[in-house]
């Protein structure tokens, strides 16, 4: 007598075999459509249970006919089914992967071997799931934290020859990369040339831990305003101007 149903084989719990289902649709000699009455059985079943949760969907067809006939047709009845309950009722993802060995019961009659049972679980078993299906949950590796050093002072060579050294506030650096998303951040000392958006070159320090920031962590992302003080209208936009000249640096 011929069984077909898609690969992978697993040894069953006892748990198992206690906490599955099963329902069972059947189908005419060499078809993969349901009868209508079968179609009928099928969504009565599914109205009265519509909390539980397919952990797999196997195909069978009786003996006649070849092999590859036989394995092809088991596999459109599984389709088919699919496609009528998918929108309806929770499936797993796998489900075509999940083999119950044992709980297949083969009869002698042809007609109760052409069909395509639904192994399942019930609501109160979902949060028992993979321990039903006998999956051992993998503990997540924590992921570990790269240490990020950062430079105490930067030097540069300026174009008349001289060398220009920068100490950089690391404690602030550190600040600026643990800082919670969506939280703001006062950066003191960056201050601008009066009604201009020059930065002063006391200033350029902050303006490169900053950058070094950047650098040190490619997925930050950071949002800059601009602010003024004593100035009631910005009539020149210089929040705006200061913002983009931090933002083009």
């Amino acid at each position: 007598m011929k069984l077909v149903f898609l690969t992978f084989f697993c040894i069953l719990s006892t748990a198992f075999v206690a906490a599955q289902e099963q329902f069972s649709v059947y189908f005419d000699s060499n078809k993969f459509e349901l009868t209508a009455k079968e179609t009928k059985s099928l969504n009565q079943w599914i109205v009265a249970n519509p909390d539980i949760k397919i952990l797999g969907i196997h195909g069978f067809t009786d003996e006649d006919g070849s092999s590859g006939f036989n394995d092809t047709l088991a596999k459109n009845r599984i389709n088919f089914i699919f496609n009528l309950i998918k929108d309806k009722i929770k499936i797993r993802e796998d489900f075509k992967t999940r083999s119950f060995g044992e709980l297949h019961q083969l009869s002698k009659i042809k007609a109760e071997n052409r069909k395509v049972t639904l192994f399942y679980i019930e609501a109160k078993d979902l949060e028992r799931e993979n321990e039903i299906l006998g999956i051992k949950e993998v503990a997540p590796v924590a992921e570990l934290k790269e240490i990020i050093r950062y430079p105490e002072k930067l030097v540069f060579d300026n174009p008349d020859g001289t060398k220009s050294e920068y100490v950089l506030d690391v404690n602030f650096m550190k600040k600026i990369a643990e800082t919670p998303v969506g939280e703001k951040l006062k950066i003191d000392n960056l201050n601008f040339k009066i009604n201009t958006f020059i930065v002063v070159p006391e200033s350029k320090g902050k303006m490169y831990e900053l950058l070094v920031v950047l650098q040190k962590n490619p997925k930050l992302k950071i949002e800059i305003q601009g602010h003024l003080c004593c100035m009631p209208v910005d009539r020149l936009d210089l929040s705006t101007q200061r913002a983009k000249a931090i933002n083009n640096f």
